[in-house]
């Protein structure tokens, strides 16, 4: 007479194996993970955030922009006059969200015509923020735009 073997025992053997391989491999990858902060000061600028909004309601009031074409990869950043009439100063930051280390920043230095043209076709594709922060005659401002090079 042939004995029939019973397969339960090795099938649930081989959950628990599965189940403990999978569960060691997820902790592995959890702890070898390595989690970058895109800025390491993220807690001192959140708390600055009312000043930043104040400063966006004052630029949109005054009539600056950026303005970016894609064809040419040139980044315009128009100013009023009457702020370059004032004791004025201020810098582009070229932010990239994916990758702190691709960061640039510019002085800002408009001509008399209140405009300053970045060419960009240098720059990594992909996305972008443009931000200009400025003080003129005591007041702060700033614009942020985002921007893709080389894509679609």
């Amino acid at each position: 007479m042939k004995t029939t073997r019973n397969l339960w025992p090795l099938g649930i053997i081989g959950a628990f194996i599965c189940l403990i391989v999978g569960l060691t491999t997820v902790v592995a990858i959890a702890v070898t993970h390595r989690e970058t902060l895109v800025n390491n000061n993220y807690y001192e600028q959140e708390l600055k955030f009312q000043d930043q909004i104040d400063s966006i309601a004052r630029t949109q009031k005054s009539g600056a922009a950026i303005h970016f074409d894609a064809a040419s990869a040139r980044l315009t950043i128009t100013l009023p006059a009457a702020h370059l009439a004032q004791k004025f100063s201020g810098t582009i930051e070229l932010y990239r969200p994916s990758e702190s280390k691709l960061d640039r920043e510019f002085p800002l230095e408009p001509k008399a015509d209140g405009t300053q043209t970045l060419n960009l076709s240098q720059l990594t594709t992909g996305l972008w923020v443009a931000r200009a922060r400025w003080e003129a005659g005591g007041e702060k401002y700033f614009l942020e735009e985002k921007i893709s090079l080389g894509g679609k």
